[in-house]
C-alpha cells in the first residue's frame, strides 16, 4: 500500500477523479462544502476559518453549502440555491483515505428523525479494515470527538461535544470510502451517517431544558415582583390607646379613609363586647356625622359644574354673536354696489368663506339649542309632576322645610349624645359596684380600701348626670321648636289650600281681587320683569289675531324674529302661569291632533 503522505500518492490517483489534485483550490472548496477547515497534505491550514465556514451559523447547527461552480472562494456570499437543485459535492482526501461523492442526481440518503439534544452520530457502511484511527481521521474534521465506540460489523457511533458538529458529519452521507489505493473489497464501503439517540444525550438535553426553565421561572418571578403593588401597611391591634388615635383620625378628612378601614377591620375581627361597645358606639357616631361632611363637598361640586356649564354658555353664546357679525360683513360684501368691484377670484372666496363661516354659526347655534333642550328637559322632568299651586305651594314651605330638617339632624345628634353618655354613666357604675364588692369581701385581709379611686369614679359619674341633664334640657328645648316649625308649616299648608280654592281654574286669583291678594300674585312671580310685560302684550296681540289659535312653535317663530334669545320653553310657562289670559285646547282628529293657545282674557273680564 502506497504512502498517502507525498506527493506522488497524489499523482497516482489522479486516474479516479476529475480534478487535478495539485490544485488545492479545488480541494479547498470541497472541505468548505463540508464546513471542515481544510488542511493540506502536511498538516497545514490552507484558508482562515472565516472563510471556511461561511454561511455556517453554530445556534442553528445547520450547514449552508456554498455552490462548488464559483471559482475560488469568494469574499461575497453567493446568491442562494434553489432546494430543488442538488448539491454537487466534491472528491475528499485526508491521509489514508479517499472520500468519493456519490451520483449527484440520486436522490440524498435518508435519516431518521433527530432526537432531542443529539450530539452521537451512526455511521455504517464501513470497510472491513477500517480502523479506529482512520474513522477519527475522517470525522475530527467536523469537530470534537468525545468517544467512538466501534463495532465488528462494519458501524460505529461517534459522540462529539456540540450538536453542530453532528450536521457537519451527517453531510459525509452518502459517500464511498477508500483506503489508500487499494482495490480490494474490503478496503472499500458506502458510509451512511445517521442520527443517534443516546440517553447521555437525552439526558444532558433534560438538564438544559430544566436550566433554562428555572432561569425563565425566576426572570418571570423578578419581573411580576417589579409589577405588584406594594401591600398595604398591616392593622394595628385593638387597644385603648389605639381608640384614641382612632377617634381623632375619624374627625380629619385626610385620614378618614384609612381611618375607617381600621375601624371595619376591628369590628370584623369581634373586638366589640359589652366592655367597648360605647367605644365602638361612639366612633361610628365620628362615621356616621362625617357623611354631612361628604353632602356638603357634593354640594359644593355641583354649585362648581354649574357654575361651569354657565361660563360654557356664556362663551358659546359670545362666539354666536360675533358669528352672526361676521356673516353680516359677508353678506354686506355680497350686495351688489360692493360685489361689482371684485374680480372673478375675490368673489369665489368671498363666496368659500361665506359658506364656510355660516356651516360653523349653524353647528354652533345647534350646539346652543342643544344646551337650551336639555335645561328645559330638566326643569320639565322637575315639573312635570306638581302643579302650578304645588310649585306655590313649595316655594312658600321650602324655608320651612330646610329648618325642619335641620332641627331634626340637631334633634338625632342630641339624642345619639345622650345615649352614648347614659351608656358611659352605666359602665362607671357597674365598676363602682365592682371595686365596692371587694372591699366588703376582704375587709380584714385588706386594711386599706381603694378610696381615692372610688372617689374619682364617684366625680366622673356626677360630671356625667350633670351633663346629660344639659343634654335634656337641649333636647326639650329643640323639641318645642320642632312643635313650632310643624305648626307654621301646616298654617301654610292651609294657606295655600284656601288660595286654590278660591283661585280661578285651580290656581290663580281673579283680577278684581282685593289689592293684598294681588300684591301677594305679584311678589309670587306672576310678572317678574319688564321683558315678561313685553312678551305679554306681543302674545296676547298674536293670539287676538288668531280667533282659531295657534300652536306654540308658530307663536314661537314669529317672537323668534323679534328677539332671537327667547325659548319656546319661556313662552310656554309665562303663559300657564296666566291661565285667566290663555288657554290651551286641543284641536284635530288622529294624526292631525295638535295643542293650540287661545287668548281668553275678554272672556274673563266679561264673566268677572
Amino acid at each position: 500500500m502506497a504512502s498517502a503522505d507525498g506527493v506522488g500518492n497524489l499523482g497516482a490517483e489522479q486516474n479516479h477523479i476529475s480534478v487535478p489534485v495539485a490544485d488545492h483550490g479545488a480541494w479547498a472548496t470541497a472541505m468548505n462544502n463540508l464546513g471542515i477547515m481544510p488542511m493540506g497534505i502536511s498538516g497545514q491550514q490552507l484558508v482562515s476559518d472565516s472563510l471556511c465556514i461561511q454561511r455556517f451559523d453554530p445556534g442553528l447547527g445547520l450547514i449552508a453549502p456554498i455552490n462548488p461552480m464559483i471559482a475560488g472562494i469568494s469574499l461575497v456570499p453567493p446568491p442562494p440555491v434553489p432546494p430543488d437543485m442538488p448539491v454537487i459535492k466534491e472528491i475528499i482526501h485526508c491521509k489514508s483515505c479517499t472520500l468519493f461523492p456519490q451520483n449527484p442526481n440520486l436522490p440524498p440518503p435518508s435519516t431518521r428523525e433527530r432526537p432531542p439534544g443529539c450530539k452521537t452520530v451512526f455511521v455504517g457502511g464501513l470497510p472491513e479494515n477500517a480502523t479506529e484511527e482512520i474513522i477519527r481521521e475522517v470525522f475530527d474534521q467536523c469537530g470534537e470527538i468525545i468517544a467512538i465506540r466501534k463495532s465488528k460489523k462494519n458501524f460505529c457511533h461517534i459522540r462529539f461535544s456540540e450538536e453542530f458538529m453532528v450536521d457537519k458529519a451527517i453531510y459525509l452521507s452518502g459517500y464511498r470510502m477508500r483506503i489508500g489505493s487499494s482495490t480490494d473489497k474490503k478496503d472499500s464501503g458506502k458510509i451512511h451517517v445517521d442520527f443517534a439517540q443516546a440517553r447521555d444525550d437525552l439526558y444532558e438535553w433534560e438538564c438544559k431544558q430544566r436550566l433554562l426553565a428555572r432561569e425563565e421561572r425566576h426572570r418571570r418571578k423578578i419581573h411580576e415582583d417589579r409589577l405588584r403593588p406594594p401591600s398595604p401597611p398591616p392593622i394595628v391591634h385593638y387597644s385603648e390607646h389605639e381608640v384614641a388615635l382612632l377617634a381623632d383620625r375619624l374627625k380629619d378628612d385626610h385620614k378618614f379613609s384609612e381611618a375607617i378601614a381600621i375601624l371595619f377591620t376591628w369590628i370584623d375581627r369581634g373586638e366589640v363586647n359589652r366592655r367597648t361597645a360605647n367605644h365602638f358606639y361612639s366612633m361610628i357616631q365620628s362615621a356616621n356625622s362625617h357623611v354631612r361632611r361628604l353632602m356638603s363637598e357634593k354640594a359644593q361640586h355641583e354649585e362648581e359644574l354649574e357654575r361651569a356649564k354657565e361660563a360654557f354658555k356664556n362663551a358659546l353664546l359670545a362666539i354666536l354673536n360675533q358669528f352672526e357679525q361676521i356673516t353680516a360683513v359677508f353678506t354686506a360684501a355680497t350686495r351688489q354696489k360692493a360685489w361689482d368691484h371684485f374680480s372673478k377670484a375675490q368673489r369665489k372666496n368671498i363666496d368659500i368663506w361665506r359658506k364656510q363661516c355660516e356651516e360653523l354659526r349653524n353647528a354652533h347655534s345647534e350646539e346652543i339649542m342643544g344646551i337650551r333642550r336639555e335645561e328645559e328637559m330638566e326643569m320639565s322632568d322637575d315639573e312635570s309632576d306638581e302643579s302650578p299651586c304645588k310649585k306655590m305651594r313649595t316655594e312658600e314651605n321650602g324655608v320651612c322645610d330646610q329648618t325642619q330638617a335641620s332641627l331634626k339632624e340637631e334633634n338625632d345628634s342630641l339624642r345619639w349624645q345622650l345615649d352614648a353618655y347614659r351608656n358611659e354613666v352605666e359602665l362607671l357604675r357597674k365598676e363602682q359596684s365592682r371595686a365596692s364588692r371587694p372591699e366588703d369581701d376582704h375587709s380584714h385581709t385588706h386594711p386599706h380600701s381603694p378610696e381615692a379611686q372610688i372617689q374619682l369614679l364617684q366625680q366622673s359619674m356626677h360630671s356625667m348626670q350633670q351633663q346629660l341633664l344639659n343634654l335634656q334640657e337641649k333636647l326639650s328645648s329643640k323639641e318645642t321648636e320642632l312643635e313650632q316649625a310643624r305648626e307654621e308649616h301646616r298654617y301654610l299648608e292651609g294657606e295655600v289650600l284656601s288660595l286654590r280654592d278660591k283661585g280661578i281654574n285651580g290656581c290663580v286669583p281673579s283680577l278684581y281681587h282685593s289689592r293684598d291678594r294681588r300684591t301677594e300674585l305679584i311678589t309670587r312671580g306672576v310678572i317678574t320683569s319688564e321683558k315678561e310685560a313685553l312678551l305679554l302684550g306681543i302674545i296676547s296681540t298674536f293670539l287676538h289675531v288668531h280667533p282659531f289659535g295657534a300652536n306654540l312653535e308658530y307663536l314661537w317663530s314669529y317672537i323668534q324674529r323679534l328677539d332671537s334669545k327667547v325659548s319656546a320653553g319661556e313662552l310656554e310657562r309665562l303663559m300657564v302661569r296666566l291661565p285667566s289670559m290663555f288657554r290651551q285646547e286641543l284641536s284635530g282628529v288622529g294624526a292631525t291632533l295638535e295643542k293650540r293657545w287661545k287668548f281668553c282674557g275678554f272672556d274673563t273680564l266679561s264673566s268677572a
